[in-house]
């Protein structure tokens, strides 16, 4: 398993402990989670839109399985001109929902409007293609962390200075990283980021999204939280994380997740031994 190295976790040490620990995890009624996220690669040709919708239900605490939603509508409507995406669910992959027509691609300062209807409610989120710029380059270094068997790599890029951009790094093996261009606002610029337990001739795509502050915003608190390891007693439960999604038909029974449209570039590299 591949994880992010980037600070040290205070570490509790407990022994001689024989006693037997009841812990009291509330556990709501099940909620609609709608992930609605796409990649739209404009500079790839042809164009390749990645994404769709899935939907679960929250599960308690403990749970491992997730169970998944497939009596359900869905939808994107372009709100400049009314026209509709209808989506239909995937063969094979229960709860998940794609385009029935894939060749449709967003476009830059237009208003989507997705919505579900499920159990007689509907759901609605509302975005915009968010842009994004180009890796430049991808190096790998020979800096290490804690370990000192970690693999670093080195990402270049160049932000657009006409616009605040956010953006979110994927690296791969569901490693994620958001990141605002504050502090380096329309210049070439670059970081490290670090692997652990690769090996040589391991191929990996990087990716950066574009994102608005808000998603930026819950990327942050998203990954916070599934960096505690899911099922330690002795760390405090995960809060419901609320997104962008409405329910316009009782606002009380809210959903969670988040409905995100990002332009994306990918960037192809091999580990080195």
């Amino acid at each position: 398993m591949k994880k992010l190295c980037f600070y040290i976790i205070g570490l509790l040490i407990i022994t001689s402990c024989e006693d037997v620990i009841d812990v009291d995890v509330p556990n709501g009624e099940p909620r609609l989670v709608i992930d609605a996220s796409f990649e739209i690669y404009l500079d790839e040709t042809p164009i390749d839109a990645l994404g769709g919708v899935r939907l679960t239900l929250s599960a308690p605490f403990f749970d491992d399985s997730v169970p998944t939603v497939s009596d359900a509508t869905v939808f994107i409507t372009n709100l400049s001109d009314n026209s509709i995406i209808n989506f239909v669910e995937s063969l094979g992959e229960p709860g998940f929902f794609v385009p029935e027509d894939p060749n449709v691609i967003p476009e830059f300062d237009i208003d989507y409007e997705l919505t579900v209807i499920y159990n007689e409610e509907t759901y609605k989120a509302t975005t915009q293609l968010i842009p994004t710029v180009s890796i430049d380059n991808i190096e790998q270094g020979d800096g290490t962390l804690f370990e000192g068997d970690e693999t670093e790599i080195i990402v270049f890029f160049t932000d657009d200075g006409n616009r605040e951009d956010f953006y979110l790094f994927d690296f791969d093996f569901n490693l994620y990283l958001p990141s605002e261009d504050r502090f380096y606002q329309g210049e070439s610029f670059n970081f490290s980021y670090f692997y652990e337990d690769m090996v040589g001739g391991e191929e990996v795509t990087i990716k950066i999204l574009g994102i608005d502050e808000r998603y930026f915003n819950y990327s942050n608190i998203l990954i916070e939280q599934s960096e505690q390891e899911g099922g330690n007693p002795f760390q405090t439960p995960p809060a419901q994380i609320r997104g962008n999604i409405i329910n316009t038909t009782n606002p009380d029974n809210y959903a969670l997740g988040y409905f995100n449209l990002s332009e994306a570039n990918r960037f192809q590299f091999t580990i080195e031994e």
